[in-house]
């Protein structure tokens, strides 16, 4: 057990992703990944990390990125209960800005990453506190 970082935030993650090119925002999906993992470690899911990520990105040509995006945000939904929370925002709602949002001259996925971001930071906090961190 490890305290769980609960301050993400999409002005950060936006602004460290330009000025690193890129390399941020996968070193951020490494980081969210470890952290629901931890957090959501007894409902028998896995999500996936960097690795597969970018590799089934590029095989798949973005559409894993979107399905692990859809994965992430059910797994938070589904874990909220556990820790007294409840998360409007399911997988679908994430995906859905990540495609449908795209058409906003792309601030849909920025969006998505948004839900994502506040539910994982929400969830963190209860599991500091329930483990006294």
């Amino acid at each position: 057990m490890r305290r769980i970082k609960t301050d993400r935030g999409i002005v950060m993650y936006i602004l460290l992703t330009i000025i690193t090119c890129g390399i941020y925002g996968y070193w951020f999906i490494y980081q969210m990944a470890q952290d629901v993992n931890e957090m959501c470690k007894d409902d028998g899911e896995h999500t996936s990390g960097l690795v597969a990520f970018i590799l089934l990105s590029m095989i798949t040509c973005g559409f894993y990125a979107y399905y692990w995006y859809y994965k992430l945000g059910n797994r938070l939904q589904a874990n909220a209960p556990s820790y007294g929370l409840s998360f409007a925002e399911s997988g679908t709602t994430v995906l859905l800005w990540c495609v449908i949002g795209a058409l906003l001259c792309g601030i849909g996925p920025l969006y998505a990453m948004h839900i994502l971001m506040k539910n994982t930071n929400a969830m963190a906090m209860a599991y500091n506190q329930m483990h006294g961190f």
